[in-house]
């Protein structure tokens, strides 16, 4: 009876999750400060990480670096881990304008006859639609896009194959 006893109580400490197993995820609250630093330093604000996301913690500090002019990557190069962190403008950002720290690539990132992948972003919702490059650009430049039906439009280069719709 004492061994069965024993036996239960073991198996109820090893489902009851420890303060070990709750520290080996991501703190998110750190990296979003991170995030919002190096987004404000380039004129943005940083959306929070979803708090559902359950990562294993990183051992070093993860690294966050600017994909584009509107995403940042947190990175965690030990264990092989990256989360894409969506940026908006920041208060008195002008858009179309390249953030603050941003340098413009010598090199177009999109070519005439590239496939692009164009956002309509508002407060509530985010649309993505793809059209046809008409000339080349690099990222801040508005560029000629031809969508269904050879409808022409304009876009803000935002990397490469994206681009941005302007109001």
């Amino acid at each position: 009876m004492t061994i069965r006893l024993i036996a239960g109580l073991a198996g109820i400490a090893l489902c009851m999750p420890s303060a070990h197993a709750q520290q080996a995820t991501e703190d998110w609250q750190a990296i979003d400060a991170l995030t919002a630093t190096v987004a404000t330093a380039m004129g943005r604000t940083a959306t929070p990480i979803d708090r559902r996301i359950k990562l294993q913690r990183c051992p070093e500090q993860a690294s966050i670096t600017a994909i584009d002019a509107q995403t940042l990557a947190v990175r965690c190069a030990s264990l092989g881990w990256r989360v894409r962190v969506a940026m908006t403008l920041g208060e008195g950002a002008a858009p179309g304008l390249l953030p603050a720290g941003y340098a413009r690539p010598a090199a177009p990132v999109i070519r005439r006859g590239d496939n692009v992948r164009v956002s309509i972003e508002t407060e509530s919702f985010t649309i993505h639609y793809s059209a046809v490059a008409a000339e080349d650009g690099r990222v801040g430049d508005t560029i000629a896009l031809r969508g269904d039906a050879n409808r022409s439009l304009s876009a803000t280069v935002t990397g490469p194959g994206r681009a941005l719709l302007q109001d």
